[in-house]
C-alpha cells in the first residue's frame, strides 16, 4: 500500500503541492488527474525520491520510503529518455541491473519481454534506428524488468497509436491482476475510464477529490437515460411528451438512433418505456453515467465557482 501523507512542496514562491495525501492499495489502478502544472508530476518525483519534500511524508507499506526502496518501484517518466547509441538488448540489461537484477536475469527478462511487445527482433539495433512507438515500448520494459511492487507511470499512453495503446492497457491490467499497487498519471480519460478504479484529482496544487471511479461517476449522474430504437425522431417526439428532455442525438443508420434524454420531474424509467412502447421499437435503453472527462469538468468548475 502506498500512503501519501500530507505532501508540500514549493519552488521558490511557486507552491506547487499543498497538503495532499492520497492512498492506493495493492491489485489497484490509482489514477492521478490533473491539468497540467497542476503538481502531479512533483507528487510522482516524491514519491520515487527525485526530489524531497517540504513537508509531509511517504509510506510504502506503513514505513517511510528510502533510497533501498527503489528496486520495488517501476517508474516510467513523462519525460522519455534512452541512450541512443546503445543498442536495446545492452540498454534494457543496463536498466535492469540499476535496479538490483543480474547481467543474466536482465537478459532473461527482456528477452521474454521484447518477445511479448513483439520486437525481439530489433535487439541488436541501436535505439536510435527505433521509430518513436518502438522506443516507447522499450522504456516501458526498461521500467518494468525487476518485477515492481509499486508501479508508477506517468502518461504511459503517449506516444502509442490504438494497437499499442491496447497492448499497454492490457499490461496495466495484467499488473492489477497480480496484486501491483499501481499510480497512473495521464489525460487519456478514456483509458480512466476504462482501467482506473480510483482516482485523486490534483487542481491548483491541492488534491480536490480522491474516489472510486464509478462513486464519482454516481454522484454527477442527472437522471439521464440513453436509448437506441428504430423509428423516427417524430415518433421518439411522441413518445417523450412532456415527461423527458431530448439532449442529445446520433444517427446510426437508416432508421436507427442513439438519443439521451433528460427525466423531468418525477417520471420514472418505467414510465418512459411504457410510453415510448407505442411509438417506436426500442432496441436498449440504460441509465446514463458521465464519463470521467464530464466529471472531471465539472469538480474544476465547481472549485472555480467558489
Amino acid at each position: 500500500m502506498l500512503e501519501v501523507k500530507e505532501i508540500s512542496k514549493s519552488f521558490g514562491k511557486k507552491n506547487a503541492l499543498h497538503a495532499v495525501s492520497i492512498t492506493a492499495q495493492s491489485g489497484q489502478i490509482f489514477g492521478l488527474l490533473g491539468p497540467n502544472g497542476a503538481g502531479k508530476t512533483t507528487l510522482i518525483r516524491i514519491i520515487n525520491t527525485i526530489i524531497r519534500q517540504d513537508s509531509g511524508e511517504v509510506l510504502w507499506n506503513g514505513k517511510p520510503i528510502r533510497l533501498k526502496n527503489l528496486n520495488e518501484i517501476g517508474y516510467l517518466p513523462e519525460e522519455r529518455g534512452l541512450y541512443r547509441s546503445m543498442q536495446v538488448m545492452d540498454h534494457l540489461i543496463f536498466l535492469g541491473r540499476m535496479r538490483g537484477l543480474t547481467k543474466y536475469d536482465a537478459a532473461q527478462q527482456s528477452k521474454k519481454w521484447l518477445e511479448e511487445f513483439e520486437i525481439a527482433h530489433w535487439s541488436k539495433n541501436k535505439i536510435e534506428n527505433l521509430s518513436k512507438g518502438m522506443s516507447q515500448k522499450v522504456q516501458f520494459i526498461g521500467a518494468m524488468l525487476h518485477d515492481p511492487s509499486l508501479v508508477i507511470l506517468d502518461e504511459p499512453l503517449s506516444g502509442f497509436d490504438p494497437l499499442n495503446v491496447q497492448l499497454v492497457i492490457d499490461k496495466i491490467d495484467a499488473f492489477k491482476k497480480e496484486g501491483k499497487t499501481i499510480l497512473l498519471s495521464t489525460h487519456n480519460m478514456r483509458s480512466v475510464d476504462q482501467i482506473c478504479d480510483r482516482i485523486a484529482l490534483i487542481y491548483q496544487s491541492e488534491k480536490l477529490v480522491e474516489d472510486g471511479v464509478w462513486n464519482l461517476r454516481d454522484r454527477f449522474k442527472q437522471d439521464e437515460f440513453t436509448i437506441r430504437f428504430k423509428g423516427n425522431m417524430v415518433a421518439l417526439a411522441n413518445g417523450l411528451w412532456t415527461g423527458f428532455e431530448l439532449i442529445q442525438k446520433e444517427d446510426l443508420d437508416e432508421n436507427r438512433f442513439l438519443v439521451r434524454v433528460r427525466k423531468r420531474g418525477e417520471n420514472s424509467i418505467n414510465e418512459l418505456m411504457t410510453s415510448l412502447m407505442n411509438h417506436i421499437q426500442i432496441e436498449a435503453i440504460e441509465e446514463y453515467f458521465p464519463d470521467m472527462q464530464e466529471v472531471f469538468v465539472q469538480l474544476i468548475e465547481e472549485k472555480d465557482a467558489v
